[in-house]
Formats: C-alpha cells, sequence, structure tokens
C-alpha cells in the first residue's frame, strides 16, 4: 500500500503560514536535499485547493531554474481536493469531489509510489484525524514568527499519539524530524 507523507515548513511556535516572509534565510544545500529526498519517493501530489492554486500559479511559468525540480512540479500527477472548484487545469491534474476518504483510501491502494502533500494544511488536519497519514516530516525553522493564523494544528485538532523516527539539525539551526504514527 502506498504512504501519504506530508511534509511542512514550519516554525518554532507552529506557523505554517506565508513561509516564504521566514523561510528563506534558513534554506541551504543541506535543506534543499532534504526537500528533494521528500519529493522524490513521490510519484503523485496530494494538494488542497489553496496550495494547488498557489502551485498552479507559480510553477508552470518557472524557466530559471530549468531543474528536477520545475520537471516534477509540473510533471506529476496533482489530485486536489476541494469542495468549490469545478475544475483544475495544471497539466496532470485530478479533482477529487464527494466522500474525499474513501477517494483518498481508494488512491493509496493502487500501485505506486509515496502520495506526497505540502502545504494544504486543512487537508493534512483532516487526514491526520482520519488516520490516513502515514508519515509527517517537519522542517522546524529557530524562528518565532507571532503573527500568523494558519497553524499546523489549531485548539481543535484531535489526540494523535506520534512517533519519531528520524532527525537531523542543519548548520542553519533547522531541525528535519520525521514523525510517523505511534501504532504504526
Amino acid at each position: 500500500m502506498r504512504k501519504i507523507v506530508a511534509s511542512q515548513f514550519i516554525s518554532l511556535d507552529g506557523v505554517v503560514e506565508a513561509p516564504d516572509q521566514w523561510h528563506f534565510p534558513y534554506f541551504n544545500d543541506e535543506m534543499g536535499q532534504a526537500v528533494w529526498s521528500a519529493l522524490s519517493t513521490s510519484d503523485t501530489l496530494l494538494l488542497g485547493r489553496v496550495t494547488y492554486e498557489e502551485f498552479a500559479a507559480a510553477w508552470p511559468d518557472r524557466t530559471e531554474e530549468p531543474d528536477e525540480m520545475v520537471d516534477f512540479m509540473n510533471n506529476t500527477p496533482k489530485v486536489v481536493v476541494s469542495t468549490t472548484l469545478d475544475k483544475v487545469e495544471w497539466k496532470n491534474s485530478t479533482l477529487i469531489k464527494g466522500n474525499v476518504f474513501e477517494e483518498i483510501r481508494k488512491l493509496k491502494e493502487q500501485p505506486g509510489g509515496d502520495i506526497g502533500t505540502t502545504g494544504s494544511v486543512t487537508l493534512i488536519r483532516s487526514l491526520l484525524a482520519e488516520g490516513l497519514i502515514d508519515e509527517i516530516k517537519l522542517l522546524v525553522h529557530p524562528i518565532v514568527v507571532g503573527g500568523g493564523r494558519l497553524r499546523l494544528f489549531d485548539p481543535d485538532s484531535p489526540t494523535v499519539p506520534l512517533k519519531l523516527v528520524e532527525s537531523q539539525t542543519f548548520t542553519t539551526g533547522v531541525l528535519n524530524l520525521t514523525y510517523v504514527p505511534a501504532d504504526a
């Protein structure tokens, strides 16, 4: 069975909103390798509407970085979860409507590599509560953002016991942490 692997840039105070405003001072080759390592095992991307729209606006026209990341983002199949979109137009994108959890369970049963997800906080929260996330990769930045209403976990998030299975500290102080469900 395929795994769903959620990856996030996150601040010490749990903010995941607008990483473009606080993340880049910490980006280096170590982090680039970790991001690519997490993505490269995936042959499908699972995205919520907001992240899909942001990525679809940014990645198709990227030419300054003719590299494997641009090719990956544009050519990898993307499955989009939305209650408001009627269609998705970015290359290799499919829209899931209806019973999202049932459709994602079917997706996990199909042959293939990992199903990667990033951003898409509402989606990740619901998948975690539903027991559908197999691995969470957090790049914890040594910064307290303070503002920012969007945090990975909110006060209404259910209790989900996790087990740390891998950790690494980058020279920038960023922690690369990998968690799996505690019962895995």
